[in-house]
């Protein structure tokens, strides 16, 4: 979704800025633009498409200035026009308002606006903000005050940051509800206000994270923070470790390649410290919860959306099989619109890479309201679904920069893994023998990965002879039902080609209707307890002349006599095969995006956080 970075301190303000905006990028984006103030006067540049015509453009006619924000606009409100791009300026100039999320009134304000001769240049939602504080700023409020009264007649989710020419010395953040993170930076003599932590991680380490109905009045000598009732506020201060070198793509020739290579190391990174090898037993601290808690809980809700509810959708079988727990899964974006059924004895668990993503925090909102339990599993350290959960779990993936996610698919499958036995430990459904047989497969599960990831080219040969089909159906049975789903997902993410996961059982109750010489058939056949039964699927497609594409296991040669392409992972219990499988249709959908041309980093149409509904 839209990232936004500002600075104030004694560096010139636009190389920061942008090359902050350059660390976002994998956000998703459709235009950009920068403001600095100069000899108190601001200084506009927006440009539409990507950052480096802001660039150019900037080049042109630099910018020069200690103070700044930039921003990359995903659109909502109004076409994809250079006035439509933030930030947004007021009439007389001297205010300038970024901003995340939706105003849910603005057509309501902005017809206020007019009434009272304001002139709007824009189509956005956006642009009612500036005008507000612009009238405030008249009236002879200061530019925290002005912010503060505006931002208590928006309605809806909302992140914005605020200059202007009248303070020049200043940036004002605002976080109201979850449209996106608020990450303030504290460096010697100089402060920084960024979307997300990337952007400013080169720059220091210390970090505050604005919760929801907090502002931050930011100059190069420090802040001061508040609610939007004028309350003050003491933060956190947390130190982060992440190397900003490990988001360098490096070798690579996309960042999603660099994240599927690196799934053995990230997948070692969230075992590690959490489970004794020896004694199988697991350690989650941060979880929060003790013998009696367990053994008290009668169900989990698993909450997520895209790669993280089909990643729940695997974790169900973990969790029932392991800690025999009723566990249902539901779309973050529908949940709370049904009012669920939940109580104290209920586990809500939130699964999101960036843990900013609203229609998740919406349903972790309607859980805390309902008085469960809520968990969280997450990616980004600090994030608002971190903040907000009883316990969590972090996936250790490192920052994941590719629109599609990979390498956090995987991790939050462990972490649901460690989570199972955690909860069989607690609640005594697993023996002391189960618990190190599970651990002892854990443990072999890396170099299982790496071993999938080393067939790499033999993916990218079979790529060359399939990128050309315009619909694939995938299809999966049992744990890697889900399987089938998510890489019918990647492919589509990045690729554009029309593909479609299905329940294998539910082949001849419609989608065998497609099935001919033009359609590619992808099926997860791995030797377990329904091998024989997708046999009978390869066989019903062959049978009507479908090309049959088939994950199997290493070593089964009658399967490549019923299929027409094999791609192979080795064996491993059922519980952790999901793991494997997607391994190579990742692989699959990366190879088939390069070779059509797709911009595989930065899928058109497509966020990684997703901020607004």
């Amino acid at each position: 979704m839209c990232g936004i970075v500002g600075y104030v301190g004694p560096k010139e303000a636009t190389p920061i800025i942008l090359n902050g905006l350059k660390r976002l990028e994998y956000r998703g984006y459709d235009s950009a633009g920068i403001a600095v103030i100069a000899d108190d006067q601001v200084e506009l540049r927006r440009n539409v498409g990507k950052l480096e015509n802001l660039e150019r453009h900037v080049q042109e006619r630099p910018l020069f200035g200690h103070l700044g924000v930039g921003h990359t606009r995903w659109a909502t409100h109004g076409q994809v026009l250079e006035r439509n791009a933030h930030p947004h300026i007021s009439m007389d100039g001297r205010y300038v308002v970024v901003h995340n999320g939706i105003v849910e009134n603005y057509l309501e304000l902005r017809e206020q606006l007019k009434s009272r001769g304001v002139v709007f240049t824009s189509d956005t939602d956006t642009e009612v903000i500036v005008h507000l504080i612009a009238e405030f700023g008249a009236q002879g409020l200061d530019l925290t005050e002005a912010t503060r009264q505006t931002c208590l007649l928006l309605r809806g989710a909302a992140a914005i940051v605020v200059l202007s020419g009248s303070q020049p010395d200043r940036l004002i953040a605002v976080r109201v509800g979850n449209a996106g993170g608020v990450t303030i930076g504290i460096g010697e003599g100089e402060m920084f206000i960024a979307s997300d932590m990337p952007a400013i991680l080169e720059h220091t380490r210390r970090m505050i994270f604005l919760e929801s109905r907090q502002m931050i009045t930011v100059t190069a000598a420090g802040y001061q923070m508040q609610t939007l009732t004028a309350e003050p506020i003491k933060p956190q201060i947390h130190n982060i470790s992440w190397d900003p070198v490990s988001a360098a793509r490096g070798e690579y020739r996309h960042f999603m390649q660099k994240e599927m290579f690196e799934q053995a190391r990230s997948i070692t990174d969230t075992i590690r410290g959490r489970i004794d090898f020896a004694s199988g037993c697991v350690e989650l601290p941060d979880l929060i919860l003790n013998e009696e808690e367990a053994r008290r809980l009668k169900r989990i809700v698993t909450v997520a959306c895209g790669t993280s509810l089909n990643s729940g959708l695997v974790g169900k079988f973990m969790l029932e099989k392991l800690a025999q727990i009723p566990v249902e899964t539901d779309y973050g974006s529908e949940y709370r619109y049904r009012d669920p059924i939940l109580d104290p004895d209920c586990a809500v668990l939130a699964i999101t890479q960036s843990g900013e993503t609203v229609d998740t925090l919406a349903a972790m909102e309607e859980a805390r309201n309902k008085g469960a339990k809520l968990w969280s599993i997450v990616n980004v350290i600090g994030s608002q679904a971190m903040r907000s959960a009883d316990g969590h779990i972090t996936m250790q993936a490192g920052p994941e920069i590719g629109v599609c996610s990979t390498k956090t698919f995987t991790t939050s499958i462990v972490d649901q893994y460690l989570l199972a036995l955690y909860l069989g430990q607690l609640r005594g459904t697993l023996t002391a023998d189960q618990m190190r047989q599970y651990a002892a497969d854990l443990a072999k599960l890396p170099d299982l990965v790496g071993r999938v990831i080393d067939s790499a080219p033999q993916i990218e040969e079979l790529a060359e002879q399939l990128y050309r089909y315009e619909d694939f159906l995938y299809l999966g049975r049992g744990i890697n039902y889900p399987i089938a789903l998510e890489g019918a997902l990647k492919l589509k993410e990045i690729s554009y080609i029309h593909a479609e996961g299905y329940p294998a059982g539910e082949m001849k109750h419609g989608p065998i209707a497609l099935i001919d010489e033009k359609l590619p058939v992808l099926t997860i056949c791995v030797k377990d307890a329904v091998y024989e039964k997708m046999i009978s699927q390869i066989e019903q497609a062959k049978a009507r002349r479908g090309i049959v594409i088939a994950v199997a296991t290493e070593g089964d040669q009658f399967i490549a006599s019923k299929a027409d392409h094999v791609m192979y992972v080795p064996e491993a219990p059922e519980l952790l095969s999901p793991i494997l499988t997607v391994l190579p249709l990742q692989l699959l959908a990366y190879y088939i995006a390069v070779r059509r041309g797709c911009d595989v980093d930065q899928p058109r149409n497509l966020a990684k956080s997703v901020t607004v509904e």
